[in-house]
């Protein structure tokens, strides 16, 4: 008899829950949030302040908006961009990037070399150089770039000795050989000669190395990739802001009374806040984006202004008719999914840009 009472009791006022459980619910939410983000842990922010390469903030602004909405899905090659900074900080024409932040299901689709070409010395005489000859090989074995086995050419051109600039040079078939085998990574060596190949001393040519230049010209190594995850056949399937994952922050433009069944099917803000949720520190864009969620009804008869499915349109007749046990009328579910790209620090305070299929409620509809 006690325990029906206790039990009575404990229906008839709900406890509040402790400060414990809030915690770990809480943790529970930002875990499952991070497996959306392809993540098992959130990457430890820099230990001091660090610009992100330029190039990176640029490509970010070219494919998405303030948002991070995708602009044109068409303009980003797979769905990475990882950038690393050369390791040797030397003065000599060596560069090292070690690649272990690639995951073993990246696809390597391309590789560049980002050089920042210094505005060249200043010679006299006749034979005064316009263009010279600049090549890039892969370090086969560091005691041996004399011979033959010592290097595989990888990338060669003429380039102005007119003006200042980045130059940009295709590694692809080195990084590949690297992720394959990371014992294989001896960096690269990038020589500077006249024309016809004659070695020039000094060379006229130089470029930014990673002692004694800005951080904002050092040379950088940009990594293209795809790791296979890609949004589902079904425009509505797999959209996070269906799911019964608790979303850490929600945004909703009128009330919670306002928006009852009476209401017919729309989009609502969805604002994901990642200050709020502790993530400012990796991330660098956007500061947080607006994913959307769809509510309302789709009462009989679904108009066009739902967007209903023919299917959702029959549905809904054997609804209202009763034709069928058990049917109930159409969900209002997104219809339209938009992904969004985050510019962030990896654990190597590397930057990288992902893309994220199905994150964004485009429009919503009765299916």
């Amino acid at each position: 008899m006690l325990g029906i009472v206790l039990l009575l009791l404990a229906l008839a006022k709900p406890a509040c829950p402790s400060p414990a459980s809030v915690a770990i619910r809480r943790a529970e939410a930002l875990k499952k949030l991070l497996e959306v983000f392809g993540m098992e842990d959130p990457p430890a922010p820099p230990a001091h302040f660090k610009q992100p390469p330029q190039y990176m903030v640029d490509l970010f602004n070219t494919v998405a908006n303030a948002d991070g909405v995708t602009k044109n899905p068409d303009i980003l090659e797979g769905n990475t961009v990882r950038s690393f900074l050369d390791k040797t900080h030397s003065e000599e024409m060596r560069f090292l990037f070690i690649l272990s932040s690639v995951a073993k299901n990246e696809k390597i689709l391309t590789a560049e070399l980002h050089l920042f070409r210094l505005w060249p010395r200043v010679t006299d005489g006749p034979k005064r150089q316009h263009f010279c000859q600049v090549s890039v090989y892969q370090v086969l074995e560091k005691d041996k770039l004399d011979s033959p086995g010592g290097k595989k050419l990888l990338a060669a051109r003429l380039v102005s000795l007119q003006t200042s600039g980045w130059e940009v040079f295709a590694i692809t078939p080195a990084v590949r050989d690297w992720t394959e085998d990371e014992s294989t990574n001896q960096g690269l060596l990038v020589t500077v000669q006249a024309q016809g190949g004659t070695p020039l001393d000094p060379p006229p040519l130089q470029f930014a190395t990673g002692r004694g230049h800005h951080e904002s010209k050092k040379p950088m190594l940009v990594l293209f990739t795809d790791d296979g995850r890609r949004g589902a056949s079904l425009p509505t399937a797999g959209f996070p802001g269906g799911s019964r994952m608790p979303v850490p922050k929600l945004a909703r433009s009128r009330s919670t009374r306002s928006l009852g069944r009476l209401q017919p099917c729309q989009r609502h803000p969805l604002s994901v806040d990642f200050e709020e949720i502790g993530w400012s520190g990796w991330i660098i864009s956007p500061r947080g984006y607006n994913a959307f969620h769809c509510k309302g009804s789709c009462p009989f008869p679904l108009g066009e202004n739902m967007r209903p499915t023919n299917h959702a349109t029959v549905q809904s007749i054997i609804n209202a008719l009763k034709l069928s046990e058990g049917v109930s009328s159409p969900c209002c579910v997104p219809d339209k999914l938009y992904s969004i790209n985050l510019l962030y620090f990896d654990d190597d305070e590397n930057v990288v840009l992902k893309q994220y299929d199905d994150m964004v409620a485009g429009s919503c509809g009765c299916h």
